[in-house]
């Protein structure tokens, strides 16, 4: 990739690409884009835009950069609040990165671009119906019978409409993975206690898989691959808090119903 020549440009506009470089970064960042692609695009869009270079620094919910042009050296930080994974929001803002590289958008261009980028939002109940029936086949292909594949379609279906409306009110991700399990397990361990199919257990192992952070989980790995040492032990240490709020939902729901173990 060549880079575009410096140019001379005033303090307001330096600002102006400091701001637009960073915004692009924030939102990759919230979004769960990778570190690597979070400094890349930063620095490959500000020196699109025409400063001399662009140094990043990223911490777990927060980032750092500064520009350089004609000697004189901003700097702006931006914290960075999750707001979900969303691929679409990162490969949006990578096509705005490619087309201000190929002179095809400047500076207000991108400017609008960035601003008019919103999470996609599939149908609330389109959601649920999916998550239902990733789960159920999981159980069936786990062995579970069709009695078995309907609980496990239930309990989880529910489960997801409990965590899109404890999401929907803000609540902290750890309450919200914990409740939305207990809820989870409770329902699917009714199979058990009615003995729902020939292996009910089945469908308490399939209904909460929908909470196993795997993303965060993947991306810190690559973190700590790629040399983001300190992100990626943010990101597993949040990855394993999750996991272990899920676990003391499984573990209250079964102390409820008197269920204990995924075994028949």
């Amino acid at each position: 990739m060549a880079e575009t020549e410096p140019r001379m440009l005033t303090e307001p506009a330096q600002r102006e690409i400091s701001r637009l470089a960073v915004l692009a970064g924030q939102r990759l960042l919230q979004h769960g884009a990778e570190s690597t692609l979070v400094t890349d695009v930063t620095r490959r869009l500000g020196l699109a835009l025409g400063v001399e270079s662009v140094e990043v620094s990223l911490s777990a919910s927060s980032m750092v950069i500064s520009t350089l042009s004609n000697g004189r050296c901003i700097t702006t930080t931006r914290r960075c609040q999750d707001r979900g994974i969303s691929m679409q929001v990162v490969t949006e803002i990578q096509r705005v990165c490619i087309m201000a590289e190929r002179g095809v958008l400047g500076i207000e261009e991108v400017h609008q671009r960035l601003n008019r980028i919103q999470p996609l939002r599939y149908n609330r109940w389109l959601v649920v119906g999916m998550i239902g029936l990733s789960c159920a086949s999981f159980s069936r292909l786990a062995g579970a019978d069709w009695p078995v594949f309907w609980l496990t379609f239930v309990a989880s279906a529910i489960g997801m409409t409990v965590r899109q409306e404890i999401g929907h009110r803000h609540f902290n991700p750890l309450v919200n993975f914990g409740i939305t399990a207990f809820v989870t397990t409770l329902i699917s361990g009714l199979g058990v206690v009615w003995q729902i199919g020939e292996a009910p257990f089945l469908a308490m192992a399939s209904s909460v898989l929908m909470l196993v952070p795997g993303f965060p989980l993947i991306n810190a790995v690559a973190d700590m691959v790629k040399g983001y040492v300190d992100m990626g032990i943010a990101r597993w240490v949040m990855a394993s808090l999750l996991t272990l709020s899920t676990s003391m939902g499984i573990v209250a729901a079964m102390n409820i119903l008197g269920v204990w173990g995924w075994v028949s």
